[in-house]
């Protein structure tokens, strides 16, 4: 493989032994029910210049995938192995999911960088088993309160509770995230100048409930009564014209709901709320401004979140350090078609996206979120485990803008970091052997549009499951038969060849069966005992909609 000879050079530097100044920062930001064309460089009309910037100076992945769901993909993408290999998301007869623990042996990303100088930090949404400062961080800001943007109520810092202040007017959980790692980072740059850093920064924006500060939303108040069907052929037209991807764009599904009932909900919503993805001109006045403000409001919070990642770069760069940090934007899942309403309820009289009002994006506009893809959150179809990949490092690559069109996947980011840090990942843990992880190092793509060499990827989440080997992807929804599409032409899922194609179907199938098989002999060999199984799952059911 050919590696830029600043990569080989870093590298070989820290494995002869470097000092831990010479390896770069490593900054890895994470949205939360990010659609696949949200941001500006990915086709959509919101405004992310900060992430269109390190765009423009870097690398946008076409092709990168995550676990289609909060906590799986968190647990892959600190660890480098499948949820399911590690207890964070179920296999049939042994459970496992939001409630599962980790072994021993798969260890967070912070405990491999720590014996080689790296301090290490996490602000926002953590959802991963166990005390943040036990796998490997120095500081931490735990955000627990994911059903109230505008109170500190229930967060932790370094794993203590947190008291809010007595006036939170001014508070808003996006700027608290950004606020705490420039203060990590302002300490970072008083005391352990001299060392890099590891920082994990998941913002719980732009995931429900919908809610953002009154400017921001006004700022997108009409921008979307042209409705779903319009706005998303612009956003598809803008991707053609960038040549993001090669596909045709995928038909609205309006058969397709949210993928959990919570009948009450729209009755709380009022007639305003839909929960099927119905031509826009089928919709009621009252209708449609209501699904425009939702969507106004999801755009607010993506801006928001843009702009606090501008105050952050701001921040490296009066560091000194930000040509030497390798930024990694990426999202957990695609965009949510969820519809409920939780935690303090909702309040129609209230001004929509404040803390009295629980809104969710839907499935009309979730379709939008990700064009061209079909379906959403929690499904393994490509509109649920697609998303961007951004990848900034000046100092470390040297492509502006480019495209790199081979697929990845969360569980790639551990070995990538690891190369370009210089650290090879130990064979055991605490006299514990650890066993082989599927992910792949990007670091030769990183360089040239190269293919990563790999047997195949791999889902399965609440019955929805796929696999993919080359251009060839086998999925179904929970119960559906399987559906075979050539992805070459073909991301948008519109062409199921499993009829034309039998013997192709079946290879897959059967390859998709053995290696749940080899999932679950890993995981069975650290499986919980019977009487905790059952508190996994429930704890797990607890978690499901987040």
């Amino acid at each position: 493989m050919k590696h830029v000879s600043l990569f080989l050079s870093a590298c070989c530097l820290a494995a002869a032994g470097a000092d831990a100044a010479d390896r770069p920062n490593i900054l890895l930001i994470l949205a939360d029910d990010l659609g696949y064309s949200d941001l500006g460089c990915y086709g959509g009309e919101i405004a992310t210049p900060n992430i269109d910037r390190l765009a423009a100076g870097g690398l946008r992945f076409t092709q990168f995938y995550n676990t289609a769901r909060c906590w799986p993909t968190r647990g892959a993408l600190l660890t480098g192995y499948y949820a399911q290999q590690i207890h964070r998301d179920a296999l049939p007869g042994l459970g496992g999911g939001g409630g599962g623990t980790r072994p021993k042996w798969a260890r967070l990303l912070p405990e491999f960088l720590r014996p080689h100088g790296y301090r290490n930090y996490h602000s926002g949404k953590w959802h991963i088993d166990g005390k943040v400062l036990d796998g490997g961080f120095d500081h931490s800001l735990d955000m627990r309160n994911q059903g109230n943007y505008f109170t500190a109520q229930g967060n932790r810092i370094d794993d203590a509770p947190v008291t809010p202040a007595a006036d939170e007017s001014g508070y808003y959980a996006t700027t608290a995230t950004v606020d705490h790692a420039i203060a990590c980072l302002r300490q970072h740059a008083a005391k352990y100048a001299d060392q890099p850093f590891f920082h994990y920064l998941a913002f719980i924006a732009p995931h429900f409930p919908l809610h953002a500060p009154a400017g921001d939303i006004a700022r997108y108040r009409d921008k979307y009564l042209d409705g779903w069907d319009a706005i998303r052929r612009r956003r598809f037209d803008r991707q053609r014209e960038i040549n993001l991807l090669n596909t045709a764009l995928a038909e609205l599904e309006p058969e397709v709901g949210p993928p959990y009932d919570f009948p009450d909900a729209l009755a709380k919503l009022g007639p305003g709320e839909t929960n099927r993805p119905l031509p826009w001109k089928e919709l009621t006045e009252q209708q449609r401004r209501f699904q425009a403000t939702k969507m106004a409001i999801h755009a607010a919070m993506v801006d928001r979140m843009d702009r606090e990642i501008g105050r952050l770069i701001d921040e490296l760069q009066a560091m000194g350090v930000y040509d030497n940090t390798l930024i990694l934007f990426a999202s957990d899942n695609g965009a949510s078609a969820e519809i409920m309403v939780r935690h303090g309820g909702h309040d129609p009289q209230a001004a929509p996206g404040s803390a009295a009002t629980y809104l969710c994006l839907g499935p009309g506009f979730s379709s939008l979120s990700n064009t061209p893809f079909r379906r959403h959150k929690t499904w393994v179809h490509e509109g649920g485990i697609s998303t961007p990949l951004v990848v900034h490092w000046p100092a470390g690559i040297r492509a502006r803008g480019a495209l790199r069109q081979t697929p990845a996947h969360v569980i790639d980011i551990v070995p990538t970091i690891l190369e370009i840090a210089g650290i090879e990942k130990p064979a055991e843990w605490d006299g514990e052997a650890i066993p082989p992880a599927p992910g792949r190092s990007l670091v030769p793509a990183l360089h040239e549009d190269a293919t990563i060499d790999r047997d195949l990827l791999w889902w399965l989440h609440e019955g929805n499951r796929a696999i993919r080997v080359g251009d060839w992807k086998l999925v179904a929804a929970r119960d559906d038969p399987w559906e075979l599409y050539d992805l070459r032409g073909d991301r948008a899922e519109s062409r199921d060849l499993a009829g034309e194609r039998p013997e192709k179907a079946k290879q897959l199938a059967d390859l998709w069966d053995r290696q749940l098989e080899a999932m679950i002999r890993l995981a069975a060999k650290t499986a919980p005992p019977p009487g905790q199984k059952k508190k996994a799952a429930k704890s797990g059911s607890s978690e499901r909609s987040r």
